[in-house]
């Protein structure tokens, strides 16, 4: 069997449709799952922790996944996945939603397996690519992902025992944040330059210190609190100075360089949150500071990137139309119900997630309906991949 249709042939393509699938289906299904509506009855976890993994390593996963196939080729400058690979890496994914809906079903070793091999098979795919072709990359901080890769593994892993589960929950999303910390330094100033000429403040040691801070940052739940709140309290401050050092009222001119200033932006605010949170100075209402990344950073920053990608990696010109504007405005929305709603009128606190993650799924709903399309179909320059 062959596998030459379009879809198989680079590794955004099928992941970021499952991005934008597991987008529009997972944040309602959470809501009746949280209402009630929706009985979860997997006796090896709770809905909590299936609610978690599932944002984080589901949604989150797949458009990672997708995003590093796609990007560490380029760095390395080789064919990435593709073809019968590319296409078992999809199946793993599928496999591992319903083995984690149905996990209290499943004996020891097949919950083993369906939780893992997708995340397994896919990091170990990338790791290769990286170290077995250092030379030819010409990112040299690509090592941050080499460190991070297999900690995703083991932090899965933490968020489906209830012993480990804040561990884990609170590694995953230090990794999210150390990926997002690398490219925010890459893109926009990229983005800046070649769309204004502006070359933006770098500075080695301070970049290095805010990579590492973020690593450091992953084990925050094993540091005593003094420990972890000055480890996120010192990067908040560090990327609030890079923010202003970087001309956010620049980047704003123009909305798809503005997203990633907006998201830059949500992760200081995270990092901060977190510090107050563990120190104790504020005490958040619905895991606040978890969600400020998950809405203000992911939430607004996955869109534009999947709109960049499935354009670009296509032959197609660059363009965000009025129907993905509106798609990020509808997260940008949710973030609103999601994080200030309940702190003001706690008495709705359900329907305030009921609006959040509606809008959440409005915005992946409008972003297939423009982009599946070009993912699902060859390339309009006439390339292969």
């Amino acid at each position: 069997m062959t596998f030459k249709h379009p879809v198989w042939l680079a590794g955004f393509r099928p992941f970021f449709i499952l991005t934008i699938l597991s987008g529009g289906i997972l944040p309602l299904l959470w809501v009746r799952i949280f209402s009630g509506d929706l009985p979860f009855t997997s006796g090896g976890i709770n809905s909590i922790q299936w609610h978690a993994h599932e944002m984080l390593f589901g949604f989150g996963w797949a458009v990672l996944g997708g995003f590093l196939l796609t990007s560490s080729k380029n760095w390395v400058k080789i064919r990435g996945m593709h073809g019968g690979m590319l296409a078992i890496a999809t199946l793993l994914w599928i496999v591992e939603r319903f083995g984690i809906y149905f996990y209290g079903d499943l004996n020891y070793w097949v919950q083993i397996a369906a939780v893992n091999l997708f995340i397994i098979f896919v990091a170990s795919y990338i790791l290769w690519t990286l170290i077995r072709f250092r030379k030819n990359d010409f990112f040299p901080d690509n090592y941050f992902f080499i460190i991070v890769l297999p900690l995703f593994i083991l932090a899965k892993n933490l968020i489906l025992s209830d012993h480990s589960y804040v561990l884990g929950s609170t590694m995953a999303i230090g990794l999210f944040r150390v990926a997002f910390v690398v490219m925010f330094e890459r893109t926009i100033t990229q983005f800046m330059k070649n769309s204004m000429n502006i070359d933006l403040f770098r500075n080695y040691y301070f970049d290095q210190a805010i990579k590492i801070l973020a690593v450091l940052s992953v084990f925050e739940a094993l540091y005593p609190k003094n420990i972890a709140a000055l480890i996120l309290g010192s990067a908040a401050i560090l990327l609030g100075i890079r923010f202003i050092l970087w001309k956010p009222l620049k980047g704003f001119t123009n909305f798809g360089i503005g997203v990633s200033y907006l998201g830059l932006f949500g992760l200081t605010l995270h990092f901060l949150f977190e510090s107050l949170r563990i120190s104790g100075l504020y005490i958040p209402a619905g895991s606040i500071s978890f969600h400020t990344f998950a809405f203000l950073c992911m939430g607004i920053v996955i869109p534009a990137m999947i709109i960049r990608i499935a354009q670009g990696h296509t032959g197609r010109k660059l363009a965000f139309t009025l129907t993905d504007r509106i798609a990020i405005a509808s997260i940008c929305g949710a973030a609103f119900f999601r994080l200030v709603a309940p702190s003001i009128w706690p008495q709705h606190y359900f329907m305030w997630l009921e609006i959040a993650a509606s809008g959440w799924a409005i915005c992946y709903v409008l972003l297939g309906y423009r982009l599946i399309p070009f993912l699902l179909k060859a390339r309009i320059d006439g390339r292969e991949h």
